[in-house]
């Protein structure tokens, strides 16, 4: 039986809607009209035991409103979906302590206490016993590096600290399947590269399921081989993260602030953006460090970056194509 599974899920959404003006807004006090918003449609999808999924798209895709379904913080309009064989919205305590959603945006830690109460706190709302407690929380301690951070106030913790601490708490009751909805969001390059590293090595230990959503593209070609990407509520590929990168994430985006006016970059790269004295060119992935040092030689740049490909340009690449 597969970890998650999901079959011809649906979410709809009701609205409320009405006409601007003050006597618009004293009638719908009296009879409010809705529309209604789908946001999946007849979603079909599986994941085995110890696999690790990206799941991506555009903002208002769906995919946040799947993860809730499939933790059971909302109920589908229609369809069936398990995790672990558990139907998610019936919330039955062994369901509830066999996952963990990490939202990147949400926290569960006490904002005034420090983050070691918050700890101590889930061990006895899961139950946890005492030596499989401080067994998991040195685990969790050294590999995330929080020794210095758990006497101290999360409200004085770094947002790297906060997110570490985040995770830790959230897989303190070793969850078999793991949520994560944008772990490395507002996170500086180091502390991602930490925390993926650390999913990757609970992922191993554990044999845990994990299904990740991010926007960062580093976040999904370091952790997932398979990915699943929805666009407007559906699924619109399931397959290999490489032929993702290789068909539709073939380049990379460079951005360079000149500080004055913007040179003729056409044989540099084609430029996608340009805004007084920065400019943004899309350049092939594999030419990528020889076109930034040519920058570098050629002009007096200011700040120069390299991003991916947004994961919404990819989706878009993959939803045309499939059109």
């Amino acid at each position: 039986m597969p970890a998650i599974e999901a079959k011809r899920l649906g979410k709809v959404y009701q609205v409320p809607e009405r006409a601007p003006g003050l006597w618009s807004a004293f009638k719908s006090l009296f009879k409010r009209r809705f529309r209604d918003v789908p946001a999946l449609i007849d979603e079909d999808f599986s994941i085995e035991e110890g696999e690790l999924v990206g799941f991506l798209g555009a903002n208002g895709a769906g995919k946040t409103t799947t993860l809730k379904i499939l933790s059971g913080l909302l109920h589908p309009s229609s369809g069936q979906a398990t995790v672990l064989g558990f139907t998610p919205w019936e919330r039955r305590p062994e369901f509830q302590k066999s996952f963990a959603l990490v939202m990147g945006h949400r926290t569960q830690l006490w904002w005034e206490l420090p983050a070691q109460e918050t700890f101590r706190l889930n061990k006895e709302i899961y139950e946890i016993p005492d030596a499989e407690y401080e067994e998991t929380l040195r685990e969790l301690v050294d590999l995330l590096e929080l020794q210095d951070c758990m006497p101290v106030p999360v409200k004085k913790l770094s947002l790297g600290q906060r997110m570490k601490a985040e995770l830790a708490v959230s897989i303190l009751h070793r969850p078999k399947v793991l949520l994560l909805d944008e772990p490395t969001l507002g996170l500086d390059v180091l502390a991602q590269k930490k925390l993926r590293q650390f999913i990757l090595e609970y992922n191993r230990r554990r044999k845990a399921t994990v299904l990740l959503t991010s926007h960062n593209m580093d976040d999904v070609v370091e952790l997932c081989k398979r990915v699943l990407i929805i666009e407007r509520g559906r699924i619109v590929y399931d397959g290999s993260l490489r032929q993702v990168v290789e068909r539709y994430a073939t380049h990379k985006v460079i951005r360079a602030d000149f500080g004055s006016q913007v040179p003729d970059l056409a044989r540099i790269g084609r430029v996608i953006e340009q805004d007084g004295t920065r400019a943004a060119l899309e350049v092939p992935r594999a030419e990528v460090s020889r076109r930034a040092s040519e920058l570098l030689s050629r002009f007096n740049i200011a700040d120069l970056t390299i991003e991916e490909t947004p994961v919404q340009e990819v989706v878009r690449r993959i939803f045309t194509s499939a059109e």
